[in-house]
């Protein structure tokens, strides 16, 4: 929960700074090159690893180590609706359990630096995967120890290609990134994956995908992006909650999930949640 704090000065009349800060205008001049920064972070850039705590928003200790566990995500939760975990950097709160059945597997920060100088929280995401979808894979892999199936790259090629029910949720940190800026990072991103999985642009599957986030859209900070795979290897997008277009297609579905739980994904830390988690549905 987020607390919203309102000061308030009712005896006092307002004090003027004499010396204004000199470096305000050249603060507000940074902000173009903060946003183009924070754009590129959808497709390229740094990525941090994340923990979760179930408690109220706490800065973590300088320098300390990202957090492992060795549980997955959701396993100390009763999974309901109403329980949550925190992204302990920026306080974004993620539900344990998606659209009924979907669970928490693994949060992840995207963070951009900008020339060594500065380092933007651009968003924070979740990794959700259907639990009775993931254990329909148990006959092939509920004999294989959670430490062999870590490296298991059959079983990764697995969850990415077989018909899975997953789900990865966006939400902004960064408040000032247009839709323009978040079309042209995944024109990049979700391009490259598209070339890497079948050895050519496929530009239109591409723009079909960009095309769904418009203009009017906004993406003020708290604002969410549901990249879904549905039955039929179906690409759901969502922002806000509202459905603004669904894609048909194999390879596009791949090629998006294989951002955030592929071997070259955004966040390393994340993944290794991700399939902790996946090889515990399996085996449960």
């Amino acid at each position: 929960m987020v607390s919203l704090r309102f000061p308030f000065s009712f005896s006092r009349p307002p004090i003027r700074n004499p010396n204004p800060n000199p470096k305000s205008k050249a603060s507000r001049s940074f902000s173009p090159a903060i946003a183009a920064a924070a754009a590129a972070a959808f497709g390229v850039g740094m990525s941090l690893a994340v923990s979760r705590k179930l408690s109220s928003n706490q800065p973590d200790p300088s320098g300390q180590k990202p957090w492992r566990s060795e549980a997955p995500l959701w396993a100390s939760f009763s999974l309901t609706a109403a329980e949550t975990s925190v992204e302990p950097r920026t306080g974004v709160a993620f539900p344990t359990v998606l659209d009924g059945s979907r669970r928490l597997l693994g949060i992840g920060l995207r963070k951009k630096n900008l020339f060594g100088l500065k380092s933007i929280d651009v968003y924070a995401f979740g990794v959700y995967a259907d639990e009775g979808d993931v254990k329909k894979l148990s006959e092939k892999y509920g004999s294989i120890s959670a430490s062999e199936l870590k490296d298991n790259k059959e079983f990764f090629a697995d969850i990415l290609d077989q018909d899975l029910r997953v789900t990865v949720r966006l939400q902004m940190v960064y408040g000032r990134l247009s839709i323009q800026s978040v079309r042209n990072a995944f024109e990049e991103s979700v391009g490259s994956r598209l070339q890497k999985f079948s050895g050519s642009k496929n530009e239109e599957l591409l723009k079909r995908f960009t095309s769904l986030f418009k203009d009017e859209q906004k993406l003020p900070r708290g604002s969410t992006i549901d990249l879904s795979r549905e039955e039929g290897h179906t690409l759901r997008t969502k922002i806000d909650g509202k459905e603004v277009g669904s894609i048909q297609s194999k390879l596009l579905c791949r090629s998006v999930l294989d951002l955030y739980i592929g071997e070259d994904s955004f966040d390393k830390a994340a993944r290794e949640n991700v399939v902790r988690g996946l090889a515990s549905l399996v085996q449960s």
